[in-house]
This record gives structure tokens, C-alpha cells and sequence, in this order.
């Protein structure tokens, strides 16, 4: 019996491995940590900033305890929910291409802070993380994506 649950365990852990590990690569460790537990979640609507390549914040709102996020986070880092044929290290997208933000952060640790930019875009859309190269497409997520950034 105890054979048979080391066994359950360590398939349930190659897994899960397998499903997350494009991005893994493509967040890093510490910001795939951040998107799936952070305890802060903020929703920023971005528009064209001063200067070439910044965004300037329109609206923040804080989405931590919204209905849906559980399931958000989950769909963020399942290399399953993204086109990964659209991802890209160069070519980024010019300013005002994205649309929102989301901001991932943790109040007692001021370094633990992760923001990924989301162009919405209706034909595929892309997300980014802000100080990490590349960009890769929203794919399966889009919709949903869209729809729960809009809200209820």
C-alpha cells in the first residue's frame, strides 16, 4: 500500500510538472509563484505613458478575493491555456497595445511583486511579464481572460 501511494504521488507530481513547465520557463520560479499565490491581486487598466515602452495606470482595483481568480490563476501557468506557436522574445508590442494589467504581490514581502501587461486583442492577443523578455499568446485563456477582466 505505501509503494502504491509513493508511486500516486510522484506520477500526481511528473504530472503536474508537465502541464506548467513551458511557463515556468517563460515566468520564472519566483513570478509563477506569485501568480499562483500571491495574497494581493491588483487589476490595473493601462494606457500610453511619457517616455518610449511605459504604460501609465488609469484605474487600479483590487481583485484579490474576486469570484473567479482561483480558476484565473490556474489557467496563467497551464502551458495548455496559451498559443505558444505566437510567443515571441522579439518584436514587443508598441505601448498601446496593452490593455490591462495584473499585479501580483505579496504586502509583507515588498520585493515579491510580479506584473503581467495583457493585450486583449479579439484575434489573439498576447500577454507579457514586465522585466522578462518575450511575450507568448493568450490562446485558450483569451476569452476568459477578457470576459473576467470585464467583470459581471
Amino acid at each position: 500500500m505505501l509503494f502504491l501511494g509513493v508511486a500516486a504521488a510522484v506520477t500526481g507530481v511528473a504530472y503536474q510538472r508537465m502541464q506548467t513547465r513551458r511557463c515556468l520557463g517563460f515566468y520564472g520560479p519566483d513570478v509563477a509563484r506569485l501568480v499562483a499565490s500571491a495574497p494581493r491581486v491588483e487589476l490595473v487598466a493601462v494606457v500610453p505613458g511619457a517616455g518610449a515602452g511605459r504604460l501609465t495606470a488609469v484605474t487600479v482595483r483590487d481583485v484579490s478575493t474576486a469570484k473567479g481568480l482561483v480558476h484565473l490563476r490556474r489557467g496563467l501557468v497551464e502551458d495548455a491555456n496559451f498559443d505558444w506557436r505566437a510567443s515571441t522574445a522579439a518584436e514587443p508590442l508598441p505601448p498601446g497595445a496593452w490593455d490591462v494589467a495584473l499585479v501580483f504581490s505579496d504586502p509583507g514581502k515588498p520585493q515579491a511583486r510580479a506584473t503581467l501587461v495583457v493585450d486583449l486583442d479579439a484575434a489573439g492577443g498576447s500577454l507579457a511579464v514586465v522585466g522578462r523578455p518575450g511575450r507568448v499568446g493568450l490562446g485558450r485563456i483569451g476569452r476568459g481572460l477578457a470576459k473576467w477582466v470585464a467583470g459581471p
